[in-house]
């Protein structure tokens, strides 16, 4: 009888487990079915009001940028738990801190992430930052290009959002040496993950009140990769006849970039392309240190400076311009729904750059790391401090 009894038990257990798993399974298809529309779930780890964010804080600067991030969150009273996992681009075999960052990110479906650096010298080693994307199919890079009132730059007013795909082009690191001395490199274009860009390029201009969308190509000259690209854009801009369609061939767009930025509202470009493009937007706003990111999935979604450096040299040196981390992560707070954390930090950055009298040597000051994070931190409102 306590056999039978411990039997059922046991039975009793798997079929609430079942449940569960159903339970689960059936919300990851309703969560599929907004990620289809590039509407990503917030933190998917939450308890007690509290959310859990995986944090990377990445080579050279990060740790820094990453330390600045949640001094603010904690003086902003941020109902965030940082889960902190090490990796580092610099360790020739680090595949086990990525593969436990990659199980953290699927855990709690969304991360804050400095930049990892990738060795030049090292043919052996991929990039850890583009192993986490393509695992974790994170297939939009979305950078924001905008002035920020108290940092001096040639153009004024400048607000352009770069869309890069970010799983494929010239970054699928499919190259190898035939003979000595003769290398061949592919560049993978594919029908479907140029629409799928292009579509989120263009939900993300409804979505977001925008006039127009620019893609970025070399048709002229890549006529089948870059052509498929550009076609299956033109094909998508049909489908949205409220937003005005463009192209620009790559090498225009950039001296277009320069001298006239106003003309671009949303880019969408492959994904090489996407990396050139982003950094000289994020130039025409005060540099790499002021640009916020993400990187979108269809589950999940990693936040991150926008303009890609690690800035090994600035490295220990208290002199980094953490804006760019900071802004990733307003919006890293406005994925969670957290809209008044969100803008007691957005608007104490913005305030402390505008008063121009603590800024780094980057955009013009002299102040250093901690001391303009300390002075973005007397400017958040009372309430949240």
């Amino acid at each position: 009888r306590i056999r039978h009894l411990d039997k059922m038990a046991v039975r009793n257990v798997m079929s609430t487990y079942r449940s569960y798993r159903h339970a689960l399974n059936l919300f990851s298809k309703v969560n599929n079915v907004r990620h289809a529309t590039g509407v990503v779930s917030p933190s998917l780890s939450q308890y007690a009001g509290r959310h859990t964010v995986t944090l990377i804080p990445g080579d050279g600067i990060g740790p820094e940028l990453a330390a600045s991030v949640k001094e603010v969150f904690r003086c902003a009273n941020v109902p965030v738990y940082f889960e902190e996992i090490f990796v580092s681009g610099l360790i020739s075999q680090d595949k086990d801190s990525i593969k436990e960052a990659i199980t953290s990110v699927r855990r709690n479906g969304v991360g804050l992430k400095g930049i990892l650096r990738t060795k030049s010298d090292d043919v052996e080693q991929q990039s850890l930052n583009k192993i986490l994307r393509i695992d974790l199919d994170l297939f939009a890079n979305v950078v924001y290009c905008k002035s920020i009132p108290g940092i001096k730059t040639r153009h004024d007013n400048v607000d352009v959002v770069i869309i890069r795909e970010n799983t494929e082009g010239e970054y699928s690191g499919l190259e190898h040496e035939g003979v000595p001395g003769v290398v061949e490199s592919l560049k993978i274009i594919t029908r479907e993950k140029s629409r799928r860009i292009a579509k989120y390029a263009f939900d993300y201009a409804i979505r977001h009140d925008r006039k127009h969308v620019t893609a970025i190509h070399k048709a002229n000259i890549m006529k089948l990769s870059d052509g498929l690209f550009l076609r299956e854009c033109e094909k998508i801009s049909e489908l949205y006849p409220g937003i005005e369609f463009r192209s620009m061939i790559i090498d225009n767009c950039c001296m277009q970039m320069v001298s006239n930025p106003y003309q671009f509202d949303v880019m969408v470009m492959p994904n090489l392309y996407g990396n050139i493009v982003s950094n000289i937007g994020a130039g025409l706003v005060g540099g790499a240190g002021v640009c916020p990111g993400r990187n979108v999935g269809r589950e999940f979604v990693i936040f991150e400076p926008g303009a890609r450096h690690s800035a090994m040299d600035l490295s220990s040196r208290n002199i980094a311009n953490p804006t760019a981390m900071i802004l990733s992560s307003v919006g890293l707070l406005r994925h969670l729904g957290l809209h008044c954390h969100a803008d007691a930090v957005e608007n104490a950055v913005y305030k402390t750059i505008k008063q121009t009298k603590v800024l780094t040597n980057d955009v013009g000051g002299d102040a250093t790391t901690s001391s303009f994070v300390q002075a973005i931190i007397s400017n958040l409102p009372s309430n949240t401090t």
